[in-house]
């Protein structure tokens, strides 16, 4: 075993290795030189300029840095081998592993290659170091982490197997990368001013990500994608405890806590929202300006509506701080007033009931469909007030609000309107817009506003839905609703996910066909694994078991997007001896996503004792620390398992608490939202108030909000859910 040292200086750790005023507008050049033993190689941010044996140890220096901020250097130290250079212009890259590893970095250089060229590109600067490193840590906590030159990685974020990996793990690979080469400029060349502007970093590092993956790869249709996203935002910024995307960071936990889902996801989708609202070039314009005017410098926020504004010559402040500097999001309901009259209303949006909200109000890009006889007529509205109302032609057989899916808003329909919208048929929706139908029809189900059996019925439109990302939104739905109902009603309801599911698995079949596209194999997979686990159908786990065999003898054979499946599927339904095959294989794993494939089945097992001896494993050194907070997090939202592993939790949980990385600890913690009955929810909040826990910024109120959404969700519809699947079955 070898040991290797790598720095993670964000948000405050760079006080701890150097003397700094380590707060990011202290701005500062760099000079590194770091002392080690000579049969290692040190990386830092900037070219090597000398390197010296004194004294039995050697000696490497490196180049003055660019003026930047203190959590930005990095120092990177161990047994490491580097690919060849690659040339963007004057710049070198490479991409670094541990000895053994070379052969998983090409599928990573060629987008760490490409998007270093749409970026200079697109942000009209050339990159402003002097080299430009990669560098894939076995063990490592966060996903990455842009020290400018020297950008270092988890091994699944940057290493893969191209012949092997599913189109989940390539895209994975390909965002991360992107989103740390767009952060050389974004977040390195010019930096928040303070902590509660990380989403001038972190939202625009996403956001550019979707671009040059997209331009990269524009088969994968990755704003489609960004769909799932963006409903992860939706799905935390509906609660009562969310915040504003620019939220006060007055302690380095609170700073820690801003790393969410809003300050990337929720902050990447208002931007998407902006850009289609002034237009793709207008914004790009807009960037540019604003990267000039403040590189080697700060910026708040007002700074980079300044330059939008500036350039498209609209009062972009006005339009987007109610977006970046308020809670929550809007729900825009819509209702006919007689034939020709639309009415459109606005209110924040929550799934518990909201008595003490102050009253809110956005301006909201709104884009609508219209289809009247044979004519469709596309419109533009910036809606400002609680109602706005919208003459319409006579005739109106469907109107689509929010055309396209970039709008960050829910949308209600009246009963008329969702059912045109049905007749005319959901294939004739874009891909985003089925999925924002299916993802608001849900959100409005668990807030009330919607029966659940108006839900469950409209789940029967898309028994053949094609899309992968639509097809994700309906699992989780199903998901959810297998957490909280009892263990008496699990046949009933695998019975109406077999319903649902079996069409397109049958379509499909297990072999991908000649000319199917990435995300087509990518859902094959997601929903045979599905029916064999949710739908818990003898036959497919029985065909799972048959092509893994076929799997093992020759990978050839079975397309790697089914693979995960079948390895989820057999945990599922497995016994010791493959509790023990499985444990091998993650141990002896040749790729970095083989090796989290297998970890992750190990919580996949319904046997009790078979979880306990996984659950151990976290705190025994049998599962490094960067991933043991995930899996006691995952083995909590398994139905089987979720008992065991809170119980594991409270019994451990000051060993776990200085074991694992802080914001792991946060990570895991999210876990206790899938508790979802009243006395385990009684016993989550007793023991956080108990042992006076606080994971920073509003993070354990949002968990266990979330847990009490569960929770009353299914106190709501306990009586009800067996009577839905039954009509549903008949």
């Amino acid at each position: 075993m070898q040991t290797m040292a790598a720095t993670q200086f964000e948000a405050t750790d760079a006080r701890r290795a150097f003397p700094c005023w380590d707060e990011p507008d202290f701005k500062a050049v760099f000079a590194t030189t770091l002392v080690i033993h000579p049969r290692l190689t040190a990386v830092s941010n900037t070219l090597v300029t000398s390197e010296s044996i004194e004294a039995g140890t050697k000696v490497v220096r490196f180049a003055d840095s660019i003026k930047m901020s203190t959590y930005l250097v990095a120092f990177i130290v161990g047994h490491i081998e580097a690919t060849a250079p690659v040339f963007i212009g004057k710049t070198p890259l490479r991409l670094w592993t541990v000895p053994g590893k070379q052969s998983l970095t090409p599928f990573g250089q060629d987008i760490a290659s490409a998007s270093l060229k749409f970026f200079e590109g697109y942000y009209g600067i050339p990159y402003p170091g002097d080299k430009l490193d990669l560098l894939a840590i076995p063990d490592f906590a966060s996903g990455a982490m842009e020290n400018l030159g020297a950008i270092t990685f988890r091994e699944t974020a940057l290493l893969v197997d191209q012949r092997t990996g599913t189109h989940d793990e390539l895209e994975r690979v390909a965002d991360v990368v992107a989103h740390e080469n767009a952060h050389m400029w974004f977040g390195d060349l010019v930096t928040m001013s303070w902590w509660n502007g990380l989403w001038l970093n972190e939202a625009f590092a996403t956001f550019m990500e979707m671009l040059a993956v997209d331009a990269w790869k524009p088969e994968w249709k990755r704003w489609d994608t960004f769909s799932v996203s963006r409903a992860a935002a939706f799905s935390v910024d509906g609660l009562h405890s969310t915040r504003p995307i620019e939220y006060p960071v007055r302690a380095p936990k609170d700073a820690d806590a801003m790393f969410d889902v809003l300050t990337y996801e929720k902050g990447a989708s208002v931007l998407r929202m902006l850009e289609q609202h002034i237009g793709p070039a207008v914004f790009r314009d807009g960037v540019r300006d604003y990267l000039r005017t403040h590189a080697y410098g700060n910026a708040d926020t007002k700074d980079l509506w300044v330059s939008l504004g500036h350039v498209a010559k609209q009062p972009v402040p006005e339009l987007m701080d109610g977006w970046i500097f308020q809670p929550g999001y809007p729900l825009v309901t819509a209702h006919l007033l007689g034939d020709t009259e639309l009415v459109l209303s606005q209110q924040r949006f929550a799934y518990l009931p909201h008595d003490k909200f102050p009253e809110q109000r956005w301006q909201i890009p709104v884009q609508i469909r219209i289809t009247a006889g044979n004519r469709t007529e596309h419109r533009r509205l910036l809606l400002t007030d609680r109602e706005t109302r919208v003459a319409l032609p006579r005739g109106v057989r469907q109107l689509l609000i929010n055309e396209g899916g970039h709008g960050f808003y829910r949308v209600r329909y009246d009963a008329m309107l969702l059912q045109r919208v049905l007749d005319a048929g959901v294939a004739r929706l874009e891909p985003t817009e089925r999925f924002n139908l299916v993802s608001d029809a849900w959100a409005t189900t668990i807030s009330g506003l919607m029966p659940l059996s108006d839900y469950l019925h409209l789940t029967g439109h898309f028994t053949e839905e094609r899309d992968k990302n639509v097809w994700v939104l309906l699992l989780d739905s199903f998901s959810f609703l297998n957490r909280i109902i009892p263990a008496s009603e699990r046949p009933a309801f695998e019975a109406f996910v077999r319903n649902r599911v079996t069409p397109a698995v049958n379509e499909l079949g297990w072999t991908p066909r000649a000319g199917e596209n990435d995300l087509v194999r990518q859902l094959r997979g997601e929903l045979i694994g599905a029916l064999g686990k949710l739908g818990n159908d003898p036959v497919i786990q029985q065909q799972a078991i048959e092509h893994y065999q076929q799997h093992r003898k020759d990978q050839a054979t079975v397309d790697p997007n089914v693979v995960p499946a079948l390895v989820s599927i057999l945990a599922h339904v497995g016994n010791e001896a493959r509790y023990d095959e499985f444990s091998e294989r993650y141990r002896m794993a040749a790729t970095p996503q083989e090796e989290r494939r297998y970890l992750f089945a190990l919580t996949a097992f319904q046997s009790l004792e078979l979880l306990a001896r996984t659950l151990a494993c976290t705190i025994n050194g049998g599962i490094r620390t960067q991933d043991a907070p995930f899996i006691v997090s995952t083995t909590m939202m398994s139905v089987y398992g979720r008992e065991l592993a809170w119980n594991f939790v409270k019994t451990n949980w000051d060993q776990m608490d200085r074991l694992f990385p802080k914001q792991g600890v946060r990570r895991m913690c999210g876990g206790i939202v899938c508790l979802a009955t009243p006395e385990l929810e009684q016993d989550v909040r007793e023991f956080f108030t108990s042992r006076k826990i606080d994971l920073g910024g509003k993070t354990l109120e949002q968990y266990l909000e979330q847990l009490r959404i569960a929770v009353t969700f299914r106190e709501k519809t306990k009586t009800s859910i067996p009577q839905h699947l039954k009509d549903f079955m008949q």
